[in-house]
């Protein structure tokens, strides 16, 4: 630990922490890099401070201030952890409760409340797993990240410093993001590199041993439609598990097309993006607007109007790259 407080980054989440700071922190940091969230937790921040005003907030201000993070239900279950909150008369202590709260897993649950509360709660997570699988150059082949990191629960709670558990837990998180690399490990300024064994042997890479991933290709047809200054764009229904009231540029079949004759019309970019185990490539086409009434789910957008609509973070920066190189 003295490691991390001579080395760790001036992260805002990390001077004088708060509960609120933490817990937001947590959320944002699910399946998102560092880098990433920065600019998001100072403007959640300022439009959100407290749990108060997150409770009090309209989702859609939530989805619109998280906008390009994914994983949109994190932010609802974000939203509804504060409102669950604001009934309560204190706040909750324990891993155990926490975990009783929206969105919150065993390692949010530990990272809140050790920090926040001192809670002896070891952090497992891809990190630590990293870490762990080192130190003891464990060679067994996980099925996933999730049961790697149920196997070394128990030795990371044996490590877990008793006296500070928050800052352990934090130097864990740090050593794994900026030492412990899943490539190119910086080993030789590592303050635990007498007692790798993985080190010792000179294969630090070959931990943890995962599975590979079944990588599900998938191809999309989307239209570009646009009718006296607006855009055609599709809001995802309110109950869909993804992109819940998030709009998006409408698919061929969405808008009542036949995705083999809407990829006949005039190709305005083709774009790739991951989503968990699925790689989506996307074709944007050109194609007349709709006549009569819209099918449902779809909206004219007003072009001047989009800044102020929720979009998905990929779409939103297609849109914006297909409107500038119009322009040029």
């Amino acid at each position: 630990m003295a490691w991390y407080r001579a080395n760790a980054r001036s992260l805002p989440w990390r001077e004088a922490p708060s509960l609120y700071r933490t817990v937001v922190s947590e959320f944002m940091l699910q399946q998102t890099q560092v880098k990433t969230v920065l600019p998001y937790f100072a403007r959640w921040l300022a439009a959100l401070p407290d749990f108060a005003a997150l409770a009090a907030a309209p989702e859609s201000r939530v989805l619109k201030l998280w906008e390009g993070l994914g994983y949109y239900s994190r932010a609802r279950n974000l939203h509804r952890l504060a409102r669950e909150l604001a009934q309560r008369t204190g706040s909750p202590r324990t891993p155990e409760v926490w975990r009783e709260l929206p969105g919150v897993g065993p390692y949010t649950a530990a990272a809140i409340t050790s920090i926040s509360f001192g809670a002896a709660a070891a952090c497992v997570d891809g990190n630590v797993v990293r870490i762990l699988a080192r130190l003891t150059a464990d060679g067994r082949e996980f099925r996933d990240s999730a049961s790697a990191a149920k196997y070394f629960a128990p030795l990371a709670a044996a490590l877990l410093s008793p006296i500070a558990p928050g800052d352990h837990n934090q130097a864990m998180m740090e050593l794994g993001a900026t030492v412990c690399l899943r490539q190119n490990p910086r080993c030789a300024g590592c303050p635990v590199r007498t007692l790798c064994a993985a080190a010792a042997a000179g294969n630090p890479e070959n931990f943890p041993r995962l599975a590979p991933k079944k990588i599900e290709r998938h191809s999309i047809v989307r239209v570009w439609c646009e009718r006296r200054g607006a855009l055609l764009l599709h809001r995802a229904a309110a109950g869909a598990r993804r992109f819940a009231n998030i709009h998006e540029l409408p698919t061929a079949g969405q808008a009542n097309l036949d995705p083999a004759a809407a990829s006949l019309h005039p190709l305005l970019a083709k774009r790739r993006r991951s989503i968990t185990r699925f790689q989506i490539t996307e074709s944007i086409h050109v194609a007349p607007a709709p006549r009569g009434k819209l099918p449902a789910g779809l909206t004219w957008a007003p072009l001047a109007r989009l800044e102020s609509m929720t979009l998905s973070g990929p779409h939103r920066r297609w849109i914006q790259e297909i409107l500038a190189d119009r322009q040029t």
